[in-house]
């Protein structure tokens, strides 16, 4: 009797992990609300563009706010990566190159940039709650970078308000194209270290500081 035929084993169907699948899933957001407002985009060419059914997409984010929230949030941890510095770089320098940075992502993500900055589901309180983070974080790396100046309160009044200032001058920039970045940048620069000089100045106990960086 000839010998029984060795049954094939079927090959196993390669199953993303849900955790991956939503990571790749917001990379796919992320870039796709870079380029369009969130209003532009679909629910059903999300699912389109992922290569997924729609109920497939609804099953890893229950509605399109969940899916823009996470893409948010990926997006602010993008931002916070690339405009990192070496620790070592002198101070301007790193302000030059942490700036550079973000106005190259801001020109990158010019529509959900805009969008975010005007309101609309910039206005949600999750979405809110990100940014303000995003900002608190950047606002403490500055504070970590100014060497020989004390992080009092009055300081970090007046870095979260040059943030405030660099996004709404970035809008701005994005908007009209009128101005050359590197000159956008080098007065962001100006501003950071008179917003500083001020601070420090007005700042009740002038004991606690000692010169600030020229």
């Amino acid at each position: 009797m000839p010998p029984a035929r060795a049954r094939a084993r079927p090959r196993p169907r390669e199953r993303l992990d849900v955790d991956e699948r939503r990571a790749q899933l917001v990379r796919l957001g992320v870039d796709l609300f870079a380029s369009r407002a969130y209003d532009e985009v679909s629910i059903d060419e999300l699912a389109r563009a992922a290569g997924i059914s729609k109920g497939l997409l609804y099953h890893y984010f229950p509605t399109k706010r969940d899916f823009y929230v996470a893409t948010v949030r990926e997006a602010s941890r993008n931002l916070v990566e690339l405009t990192a510095t070496p620790d070592d770089m002198p101070p301007l320098e790193r302000a030059r190159a942490g700036l550079d940075a973000y106005l190259d992502y801001v020109a990158a993500h010019a529509p959900a940039y805009a969008a975010l900055m005007r309101g609309g589901i910039g206005s949600d309180p999750e979405v809110v709650r990100i940014v303000d983070e995003t900002r608190d974080l950047l606002c403490d790396r500055l504070l970590a970078g100014l060497p020989g100046v004390i992080a009092t309160p009055l300081l970090r009044i007046a870095l979260r308000g040059w943030i405030g200032f660099c996004e709404a001058t970035s809008l701005e920039w994005i908007e009209r194209r009128e101005v050359a970045r590197d000159a956008l940048r080098d007065m962001m620069i100006e501003v950071l270290m008179a917003t500083v000089a001020i601070a420090v100045r007005n700042e009740p106990d002038q004991s606690q500081h000692r010169e600030t960086p020229g």
